[in-house]
């Protein structure tokens, strides 16, 4: 039986990106990932958290950077990791400040953006959009998100647009609701951004605590992706899978219901544990 069914697994085509030393997409392996959970201004704690993902197998580490002073430290623990033989890719977090990315992607291998993040201040109460409105706000998040592509491009920093469930900008749920179908909308607006400016080294993800919302959006943005061709890595994960064994079932289900639809391009299982306790979980989901 299982001989049946790694013979009929077929792995989406997406085309390969670079995270520095890591290649997703393609033929490459499904990369494994964690993040730490130390303040980004404690550069002695995170770089000693990074380093052992890295030593328990992770590919990659991704890092909080909610503000200006975070980013500006990825500098300090890049450094120091450097130092001490590790030169895997960092990854930067970035939570609410736009601005804060574009310091991240001068010190780091990649940058996670959300979205919801890069929506126009005036909109935040409004609940109906004309199509001229809506048209218009979304050329006002082109304008916005250009200069974050053209520093990415200078220092060949990739990007992971990350749409999580119940961050949606109020203009996209003000047509779509906050659901499935509008996580996806909001994905492919930034997508055909990236692609429409050349820029190709992007990852996504689509992600939500609730299983059942992560794996239907996912395999829509997968269909979407296609029937557009605008193919980007995808990025797997459930938000906040939590602690012990509910954690790691909530994560094999969405994320391995995913691998085996031959979705996915690498993986982080999100638990209320010690970062480094995530990558054999990944690897046990990956393997399998």
């Amino acid at each position: 039986m299982t001989r049946m069914i790694q013979s009929a697994y077929t792995r989406l085509q997406i085309p390969e990106i670079t995270i520095g030393s890591v290649k997703i997409g393609g033929e490459n392996p499904i990369a494994l990932q964690s993040m730490t959970n130390t303040n980004t201004n404690d550069t002695e704690a995170s770089v000693e958290q990074c380093i052992r993902v890295f030593e328990a197998g992770g590919d990659y580490v991704r890092l909080t950077a909610q503000g200006i002073k975070e980013s500006e430290n990825l500098k300090n623990i890049k450094q120091q990791l450097v130092a001490r033989g590790y030169t895997q890719p960092l990854v930067a977090d970035i939570h609410f400040n736009p601005q804060a990315a574009l310091v991240a992607a001068k010190y780091v291998e990649k940058v996670r953006i959300n979205p919801g993040n890069y929506v126009y201040i005036g909109s935040l109460r409004k609940t109906d959009y004309t199509d001229e409105e809506y048209a218009a706000e979304l050329e006002k998040i082109r304008e916005n998100i250009l200069p974050l592509l053209e520093v990415c491009k200078q220092y060949g920093t990739a990007i992971r647009i990350g749409v999580n469930h119940g961050s949606l900008s109020q203009r996209i749920v003000s047509r779509y609701g906050d659901t499935p179908q509008g996580m996806v909308v909001s994905m492919m607006e930034f997508l055909h951004i990236c692609k429409d400016a050349d820029f190709k080294n992007v990852a996504c993800s689509i992600k939500a605590s609730n299983t059942r919302i992560m794996v239907q959006a996912t395999r829509l943005l997968a269909q979407r992706m296609i029937e557009e061709d605008c193919r980007f890595p995808i990025h797997l994960g459930v938000t906040e899978a939590g602690a012990g064994e509910d954690g790691r079932i909530k994560s094999a289900v969405g994320s391995g219901s995913l691998l085996l639809d031959g979705i996915g391009d690498t993986i982080r299982v999100s638990l209320t544990e010690a970062p480094e306790c995530e990558i054999p979980v990944c690897k046990l989901i990956v393997d399998y």
